[in-house]
């Protein structure tokens, strides 16, 4: 099964155009499901028909879905926060007070997660599409199996083997209830073994691919950049880059006349920033976007005759990884550039590489803000710029 996972700044058009795209693969012949992972849903607006916390058919070969935190939370966490539960209620805590302290931080996005695991589980779909919460998000959704598993693990570790033994005796007393029992205790190690398959999954260039939806304007650009590099820091594969919105050409009101001349500069900027990545555009439209006939000229706008459920891109433009001293090396592919064509800039969150007439502009994750370059070398078609402290 293909996933194929939206995001991007708030308000950009993540919902439509995954709505769109599922529309697409539906209308291929491929059994398509697309669910919302955004609080703030919207996704059953976009399609106008009326959906839930379960996935539901709404058209030949196309199922739908918000994901509902809750909903979620009471279906894979639930034996987790009914023992928490019974820790706060001897304590009197009122009950809608302890059902909103026991979501621990991390858990709704972890349940998010666990559908997807579900779906490729199943394999009856060809196509998952992820209609993702805005950037910020979606970054700590993607981190979750590394974060959230620290905490958990040490946690757990407590209440395992011989300090479990000696704390047992005389955690009702402590705490108001018993330690979690072993069954307990497997289902949380059971669900970080499915979180950790999941970003299996979402890392597998071939089976997940990230893409970024953009508006043509300078702050959602720097912003995307930004998502971009830590994407990238991570491992998760982005093969497109889909720019919304763009004033068409028929547009000649002299009004508008600056608005186009700052999103063509925009445009340029954004073939600077994300380097090969493909590039796809969809137009402003003189009316909302809602609707199966709608979506689907979003779709034609912007995919034309491509297969949306194909890989756009199968290379990263650019890669971090750490080295054995405490630095990090940031490697891009620069196919067919010349040594002397090079000139590598630096500024504190910015990297700016200039291969002949072409720039290339990189944000750098915060751990290389106070980094320096030590050296950069041209190998095998490729540049590997070495950052380390003095």
């Amino acid at each position: 099964m293909r996933i194929i996972v939206h995001t991007g700044k708030g308000g950009v058009g993540k919902t439509s155009i995954s709505a769109a795209t599922a529309l697409r693969c539906a209308e291929m012949g491929l059994r398509t499901i697309v669910i919302s992972t955004d609080t703030a849903h919207s996704l059953a607006d976009s399609l106008d028909v009326k959906i839930g916390p379960e996935p539901i058919l709404i058209r030949d070969n196309l199922w739908a879905q918000e994901v509902d935190a809750r909903y979620s939370m009471d279906k894979y966490w639930g034996r987790i926060q009914k023992y928490m539960l019974n820790v706060l209620n001897p304590r009197h805590v009122n009950d809608i007070v302890a059902e909103e302290v026991t979501i621990l931080p991390g858990l709704d996005e972890g349940a998010h997660l666990l559908w997807i695991n579900k779906y490729v589980e199943d394999d009856e779909h060809d196509v998952l599409i992820v209609d993702a919460a805005p950037t910020a998000e979606t970054l700590r959704l993607l981190s979750l199996p590394d974060t959230t598993r620290w905490w958990f693990q040490r946690i757990t570790s407590l209440m395992r083997g011989t300090s479990g033994r000696l704390l047992r005796p005389i955690s009702k007393p402590l705490i108001g209830a018993d330690l979690p029992d072993d069954d307990t205790l497997e289902s949380i190690d059971g669900l970080f073994n499915t979180l950790d398959r999941v970003r299996d999954l979402l890392t597998d260039p071939d089976r997940s691919s990230l893409r970024l939806v953009v508006n043509p304007e300078r702050m959602v650009i720097k912003e995307t950049q930004r998502t971009y590099t830590y994407l990238n820091l991570y491992g998760y594969a982005v093969d497109a880059v889909l720019v919304n919105r763009v004033y068409p050409d028929e547009v000649t009101d002299p009004y508008f006349a600056a608005w186009k001349e700052s999103q063509s500069e925009n445009i340029a900027f954004i073939r600077e920033a994300f380097g090969e990545l493909p590039m796809l555009s969809a137009p402003l439209f003189s009316e909302e976007i809602g609707g199966f006939d709608r979506l689907r000229r979003l779709a034609d706008a912007l995919y034309g005759d491509t297969n949306p459920a194909s890989v756009l891109a199968h290379e990263q433009t650019h890669r971090i990884t750490p080295d054995e001293n405490g630095g990090y090396i940031l490697e891009v592919p620069l196919p067919f550039a010349e040594k002397s064509d090079l000139d590598l800039y630096r500024s504190a969150d910015e990297l700016t590489l200039r291969v002949g007439p072409y720039r290339r502009n990189i944000v750098l994750p915060y751990a290389l803000w106070k980094l320096d370059v030590k050296n950069a070398r041209f190998e095998q078609s490729r540049l590997r710029i070495h950052f380390a402290s003095d």
